[in-house]
């Protein structure tokens, strides 16, 4: 009778001998050679608590090793808890992060939870966003003259039931066509040339996008495309030459009586439109790549510093067979 298997029985070893390279194995070994960890620890090293000259107190879990994890929440959409759970359960994610369960427990959630607290008290979101564009910028991602504009929506929990009996104060409800949606907007402003975010703005829901416009542009931009919500753009943000590429309403077109000034004005929003349908990558990455479609803390702050790391995050993704091709 041949012999029954059991954890007890089965080995390690053989587990690992015939196991299976999975999605999440391709993408953690990808990020692993594309995150510039040492500049990103840069960033952060100065705020990061030092050991006691004493040697006293708990031994600090080195600074990599909590970005790396910091980044696991990111791109799987993890709670303090759940990536915690996360990096007991899953190979791939310990292997990323460099743990070793023969030798080592991961950090718990309180420690996670701490890490992210000490980037939002020092803005540090920021500084790695920062980073991360210079980083890019030094292999060739440079900025090109011109910008797209665009925002997305990201909704918030609308439920009453909690201590203070009420939503998020912070958070406000705006209406996209016919439905009404609650929670905050990401702004962001995108290079025409490679396609990558170099500015992100947070904002409640019923911010209007055309008022984020000149905090979009980084200034040497010679053209500026958008979508009909920026209309009136070219009033918000300093002339300097640019050119305001801004879709007209669909009403506005529909509205034209001259058959042939109409199919003219139809050809050229088809052509802006072909020049904005950039715009809407970052956002595809962020919302079905990374799974991000809803706001996980209170307060506009806290979720602001995650979409800002979401999206230097997204840039290299974005960038990652480019920065993977041999020097």
């Amino acid at each position: 009778m041949p012999q029954q298997l059991t954890f007890a029985t089965e080995s390690d070893a053989s587990f690992e001998t015939h196991r299976k390279t999975t999605r999440r194995d391709v993408f953690l070994a990808e990020m692993d050679k594309v995150v510039p960890s040492a500049k990103l620890c840069a960033a952060i090293e100065p705020f990061y608590p030092k050991p006691r000259a004493d040697g006293g107190g708990r031994p600090s879990i080195g600074l990599e090793r909590m970005l790396r994890i910091h980044f696991l929440q990111q791109w799987y959409a993890l709670s303090d808890p759940a990536v915690e759970e996360a990096l007991y359960d899953s190979v791939a994610m310990r292997r990323f992060v460099g743990i070793d369960l023969g030798r080592e427990a991961a950090p718990d959630e309180t420690t996670v939870c701490k890490f992210r607290h000490l980037l939002e008290k020092h803005g540090l979101a920021d500084r790695l966003f920062a980073a991360v564009s210079e980083h890019l910028k030094r292999h060739g991602m440079k900025l090109s003259q011109g910008t797209l504009v665009d925002a997305t929506l990201i909704a918030a929990a609308p439920s009453t039931k909690n201590k203070a009996k009420a939503r998020d104060p912070e958070m406000h409800q705006t209406r996209k066509g016919n439905q009404w949606y609650f929670g905050m907007k990401a702004h962001i402003g995108v290079d025409e040339g490679t396609g990558l975010v170099h500015t992100v703005v947070s904002t409640a829901a019923n911010v209007a996008d055309v008022t984020e416009v000149g905090k979009l542009l980084h200034g040497r931009e010679k053209r500026v495309f958008g979508d009909a919500g920026y209309i009136g753009a070219e009033k918000r943000a300093p002339k300097r030459g640019r050119q305001f590429w801004i879709a007209a309403k669909r009403s506005t077109v529909k509205a034209i009586e001259d058959t042939e000034l109409r199919e003219v004005t139809l050809q050229l929003e088809h052509a802006k439109a072909s020049m904005r349908a950039t715009v809407e990558h970052p956002f595809r990455v962020l919302k079905r790549q990374f799974g991000y479609v809803k706001a996980r803390y209170q307060g506009l702050a806290k979720n602001a510093a995650q979409i800002t790391t979401l999206f230097a995050l997204v840039n290299l993704w974005m960038t990652r067979k480019h920065l993977l091709q041999p020097a």
